[in-house]
């Protein structure tokens, strides 16, 4: 058996407990510790990508119990894509988190693992049941997580992210429960071999199922009217953690992309196509809605937040078009708009330490050492995410619209992508202009603050030299992601590699 699989679930569960036990040992050591394992994942993904790239899976049956019986790991392309990003993303947000973020509250190297393990699980799980395990164990994390550092702003923020999300918890019981009880599994393959042989009186009961745990996935990706709750939580949290919050919204997006063609694609009878009526029309309302709020914001840290619910609206866009070419363009521009994302809130924090009285305010005019060089990490990260070229967010945008072209909803579609589009082009120029033209002579007491140190500015580096490594091998990267949309379109080999001859002991058994 392949145990690489596994790893990214063992070494974040490991390292975390033996963090929460060694809470007494030197600040300097633990903040080793978690580095070389946050470090280790990044090799972990690459080694898991290189062994999917040619479309076969790696599945992984703990204790050897043999699906649809037993708790499995499966990686494809789209999930080895998935842990490659959180790792990137982890690896910048834990060194930036090294210049005293992590040391603003107890625990923060052990909540990034914990945090890191759920992720990770949700990305890897084979079945429904252990995907709300996953959901609950990085939820437990984000919580903790963003009140590290406390303050009234924080703890607003997660009375309010605890409340909903505990709803959204119930609410996931209820359609695992549902689904159960009307299929006999939880298993994904398993889940697409028995709903197209459902009998017609227990349809009407696995399409409420279904749609519940849409509606599940949609709060957790922060789907209008759901999503309300991101961007003030996630501009209340510390740099570090905000960045690292930007796969969250992916772990929702990924659960829709990955349950709704698996289990509930074209071969599912009448349950085919249960969530296209409903992801396009609130996807669009959800691209609209964030870029006004984006044009709304008066901090950078506000703007970004609405900026992740911008992004998850034109993922959506993507993925509701439930074709081939939308699930590519939605695997190309997951990956753009998690890196921008994180970028964008590391450099948000950057910002707000460096100007002395005003912050990351947008209407306060406020003077800002090395504004040059932050204004000029903010161009790169503002034409990516405007969608501009040529970076990775204009070919992404290019590939959402030429999805959408012979679509039924083709002209609004497109009116609707790119008008906001536009209207963030404009918030990101007038968020552009406020913080770095408009800068007041520096006092000298104003100029003696520190310069900023490598460990702030090598992971907004990283982030943003990821996306231009994504142009500069533009045409492998498109590649990969249809390829990956190939996967997504034509379920079965996921299901012969989980199932294989254990699908006819299945049948056998019902």
């Amino acid at each position: 058996m392949n145990h690489l699989a596994i790893l990214p679930v063992l070494l974040p569960l490991v390292t975390g407990s033996l963090l929460l036990l060694t809470s007494r040992l030197a600040e300097g050591l633990r903040r080793a510790v978690g580095f070389a394992a946050t470090l280790a994942l990044l090799p972990i993904a690459l080694l898991l990508m290189s062994q999917v790239a040619d479309g076969s899976h790696v599945v992984y049956a703990l204790g050897a119990w043999q699906p649809p019986f037993g708790i499995v790991l499966v990686a494809d392309r789209l999930s080895a894509l998935m842990l490659l990003l959180t790792a990137i993303v982890a690896l910048a947000s834990q060194v930036y988190a090294g210049d005293g973020q992590d040391t603003a509250g107890p625990q923060f190297q052990a909540l990034f693992q914990f945090q890191l393990l759920g992720i990770n699980g949700a990305f890897l799980t084979g079945d429904l049941f252990n995907l709300f395990v996953f959901f609950e164990v990085l939820l437990i994390a984000f919580y903790t997580l963003l009140l590290h550092g406390l303050g009234p702003q924080r703890v607003g923020a997660a009375v309010h992210v605890v409340v909903l999300n505990l709803i959204g918890s119930a609410l996931f019981l209820f359609a695992v429960g549902t689904l159960y009880g009307v299929t006999g599994t939880l298993n994904f393959a398993d889940l697409a071999r028995v709903i197209p042989e459902l009998d017609a009186d227990a349809a009407p009961l696995a399409r409420s199922g279904a749609l519940l745990l849409l509606g599940v996935f949609a709060l957790k990706a922060a789907l209008l009217p759901l999503g309300f709750w991101l961007p003030r939580s996630y501009a209340a949290a510390l740099g570090a953690t905000a960045a690292l919050f930007a796969v969250l919204t992916k772990v929702g997006v990924y659960a829709i992309l990955r349950v709704f063609p698996l289990a509930f694609g074209p071969e599912a009878g009448e349950l085919a196509g249960v969530a296209a009526p409903w992801v396009l029309p609130f996807a669009l309302a959800t691209l609209a809605f964030g870029a006004l709020g984006v044009l709304a914001a008066r901090a950078l840290r506000e703007a970004a937040g609405w900026l992740v619910v911008y992004s998850v609206g034109t993922l959506l866009v993507a993925i509701g078009l439930f074709s081939e070419a939308g699930y590519a363009a939605a695997v190309y521009y997951t990956a753009h708009s998690t890196l921008v994302s994180a970028a964008l809130f590391l450099l948000a924090d950057v910002v707000a330490r460096q100007r002395s009285a005003g912050g990351d305010r947008l209407d306060v005019v406020d003077s800002m050492p090395q504004a040059g060089l932050l204004g000029s990490l903010f161009i790169v990260a503002a034409v990516a995410m405007a969608g501009l070229p040529p970076l990775t967010g204009f070919a992404g945008k290019i590939m959402i619209l030429d999805a959408a072209r012979d679509g039924a909803f083709a002209v609004v579609t497109w009116s609707v992508l790119l008008l906001a589009a536009l209207v963030v082009i404009v918030a990101l120029a007038r968020a552009g202009s406020a913080l770095f033209w408009r800068i007041a002579d520096e006092s000298p007491v104003q100029g003696v603050r520190r310069r900023l140190p490598l460990r702030s500015l090598a992971p907004i580096g990283l982030l943003l030299g990821s996306i231009v490594a994504m142009v500069a091998w533009g045409g492998s990267v498109t590649a990969y992601a249809w390829s990956t949309a190939g996967q997504l379109a034509r379920p079965a080999s996921y299901v012969e590699a989980v199932l294989g001859t254990a699908a006819d002991d299945r049948r056998s058994l019902r």
